[in-house]
């Protein structure tokens, strides 16, 4: 296939990139920093230097496309404005070039925090209604609902994935969200993926047939708790923690749909297995 791939130098691009390349795809990257995606263009995809919000830029490298990947986004460490404008605008910018290409599929990464915590006694689902919390989930929603409206009126053909906590490959992402960890309840459970089923389920939704407006949650098959996860990271529970009452739900989704639609089957399912495999 040919890809053209956004956010391909941060935590999930950066391990996607390099399997779609082992596997024989074309990968082109939009990259602001050209000197930064180097070591991918070493190992063979063909950077674009651009910006997202000036698809001028880039709207001809997307001809030919098979599918655009879209990873880049605003987590942590920036203001409520920034993360807006690169998680909804350069994604609405991003559509209107892949359309203007024509480019038949356009995968957007989300997220299962748009859920929010409301205590629907069970397992989050994708048609469930989304109530976020903080500005990078509401952003994804936004930019969801945005990219729905295009495929329906435009013919958009976005599929929809929604990433749970993200880790292993020498990953920092659990050691850098401990601090936080440690204030939850530790009998809190949270959906986790490897780098590797983030990696089989951006390129199922790429893949497959007749799913355009679709949305996906993807997840293993075992939620972990806090405790755990700090007992493992010989991380203390703080008593504060234990104070704090916890929606037992919240952070943890449904993946029947996944499963069934697109035939996902975690690599890793667990954090333990893939602790076991020397995958961490």
């Amino acid at each position: 296939m040919n890809l053209f791939v956004t956010g391909a130098t941060g935590k999930v691009g950066s391990r996607f990139v390099p399997r779609m390349l082992q596997r024989g795809h074309h990968v082109k990257l939009l990259v602001r920093d050209a000197a930064k995606a180097d070591w991918l263009q070493r190992q063979g995809a063909e950077v674009v230097e651009g910006d997202l919000l000036q698809p001028d830029n880039y709207v001809d490298a997307l001809r030919g496309t098979d599918a655009v990947i879209h990873l880049a986004a605003q987590f942590r460490g920036v203001d409520e404005n920034t993360t807006r404008i690169s998680n909804f605008d350069g994604s609405i910018a991003l559509a209107h070039a892949a359309l203007t290409a024509d480019v038949p599929r356009f995968v957007f990464s989300s997220t299962n925090n748009v859920y929010g915590s409301v205590n629907r006694s069970r397992p989050n689902r994708e048609d469930d209604e989304l109530s976020p919390v903080h500005p990078y989930p509401q952003s994804k929603v936004e930019a969801e609902e945005a990219l729905l409206r295009l495929h329906r009126e435009q013919g958009l053909g976005v599929r929809i994935v929604r990433l749970p906590f993200v880790y292993g490959e020498r990953d920092p992402h659990i050691t850098e969200s401990l601090p936080f960890f440690r204030n939850w309840n530790p009998a809190k459970r949270i959906h986790m993926v490897h780098h590797a089923d983030v990696s089989q389920a951006l390129m199922l939704a790429a893949s497959a047939f007749d799913i355009d407006g679709r949305i996906y949650n993807v997840g293993d098959d075992a939620p972990i708790s806090v405790s755990e996860l700090l007992q493992l990271h010989q991380s203390e529970i703080s008593s504060e923690g234990l104070q704090q009452d916890f929606d037992p739900w919240d952070m943890v989704v449904d993946t029947t749909r996944i499963r069934d639609e697109l035939h996902y089957r975690p690599i890793y399912p667990s954090f333990y297995s893939a602790r076991d495999a020397g995958a961490i």
